[in-house]
């Protein structure tokens, strides 16, 4: 799997230039996938959301024509996939979506898998399975859906999002993933086409500073088109480039005057900076990475909860102090004790069924010595409080005092 990284993960030795990455680091796209897993590979379950709608979900290939792509200059658009998750009427003929689709699957197997210490063919990665029916009609009680945007880690696909976004749409959200491309390790697109990441492997710190603001911003750019493309689909058009039938019931679904965003690393960096920048965003979410852009020199006046690994800290991680200190909104610290950053993606649910069966696993480097099922059901039930109380007005005490409840979770004044 993919390993979501920052540059306070990453290696800042000498390397390739920006200019020559933005150029030579792509590999040509995939057109097919190969054979399936082995049938002894490990298979891997999702946790199944709580809420009480079921939920259906829909993926969509958004084009921005009005701007070049910063990470493959040669190309005079921005292309984006994107999935809709929301609550669903009953619809047991459909399929169940998987997490990832089979060519993304088959490239984190062969590739970015390595990055766990797992080799190909030992987890049969397009076997997981989401609890999202592909296309179902959307449900006819939700009522206006407040939206949530999600943004994943740096080099991360949307697809580690999924135990979170399912959580929120069966609790009567709707919830947008969005894969930032060339900046996932590989992102799948209509038609069998695969494109692999173009983000150099080893910059510099001065190369890399460069970098970090041409890769906000481009983020910070798709959300809000992201944006635009809801408005469409809420006014019953149909934003998908190749015209794919969107579920029944999305038409008026959608309370675009109660929008939030959450993100995972630099995604939460991401979620900042839209939140500065896009008054239509009401409400922001960073889990656990380090910020970035304007946002640290001005912080936010509209409600941010920080979600803090074991070790994160306002004096150790990038943006957080000067961030805080310049919010002048509704602001919660949360530290999850026994978590480590990557604990805040999917890969909290992954790695335990992974290292059970290969016992040579670091599990605790990527995901801590919280219990797994305590840190998601935390997790949960504090992304949806702070959505609940921002866009919804429903009261919690979760941020006002310590948690019997979840007693994993310290709030840091």
């Amino acid at each position: 799997m993919a390993v979501p990284k920052t540059p306070r993960t990453r290696s800042a030795v000498a390397g390739a230039a920006i200019a020559a990455a933005f150029v030579t680091l792509a590999a040509a796209p995939a057109t097919a996938a190969p054979d399936g897993a082995p049938a002894d590979a490990i298979k891997i379950s999702l946790p199944a959301p709580t809420g009480g709608h079921r939920i259906g979900t829909v993926a969509l290939h958004l084009v921005d024509r009005s701007r070049s792509d910063s990470l493959r200059p040669s190309q005079p658009y921005r292309e984006l996939m994107v999935s809709l998750w929301y609550p669903a009427r009953k619809a047991a003929d459909l399929p169940l979506a998987p997490q990832m689709p089979p060519l993304a699957a088959a490239d984190v197997d062969t590739d970015t898998a390595a990055d766990l210490g797992v080799k190909p063919g030992q987890v049969d990665w397009a076997a997981t399975m989401t609890h999202a029916r592909v296309g179902a009609p959307v449900a006819a009680t939700a009522g206006g859906l407040p939206v949530v945007l999600y943004s994943p880690g740096l080099d991360g696909p949307r697809a580690l999002g999924t135990v979170l976004v399912e959580e929120l749409a069966s609790r009567g959200y709707l919830v947008v993933t969005v894969d930032h491309t060339y900046q996932p390790d590989q992102v799948e697109f209509p038609g069998g086409r695969l494109e692999k990441g173009r983000l150099p492997q080893s910059p510099d710190e001065k190369e890399w500073a460069k970098l970090i603001k041409v890769l906000l911003d481009t983020r910070t750019a798709d959300m809000e088109f992201v944006l635009d493309q809801l408005g469409r689909v809420d006014r019953g058009q149909n934003p998908d480039a190749e015209h794919r039938t969107l579920p029944s019931g999305l038409r008026g679904a959608l309370d675009l005057s109660r929008v939030g965003m959450f993100g995972h690393s630099f995604g939460g960096a991401t979620a900042a900076q839209l939140l500065h920048d896009d008054r239509r965003v009401d409400a922001g979410i960073n889990m656990d990475g380090s910020l970035y852009g304007s946002v640290t020199d001005t912080g936010v006046t509209r409600p941010f909860l920080q979600m803090a690994s074991n070790g994160s800290t306002r004096d150790g991680v990038h943006g957080w102090k000067s961030f805080w200190e310049r919010s002048t909104g509704w602001k919660r610290e949360a530290r999850f004790t026994g978590t480590e950053h990557l604990s805040f993606c999917d890969l909290q649910a992954m790695v335990p069924p992974i290292a059970a069966e290969l016992k040579d696993l670091p599990a605790t480097e990527f995901i801590g010595t919280i219990d797994p099922k305590r840190s998601i059901a935390a997790q949960r039930a504090y992304v949806t409080a702070f959505f609940d109380l921002h866009l919804r007005g429903r009261r919690t005490h979760l941020f006002d005092a310590p948690s019997k409840e979840y007693p994993e979770v310290k709030l840091v004044p």
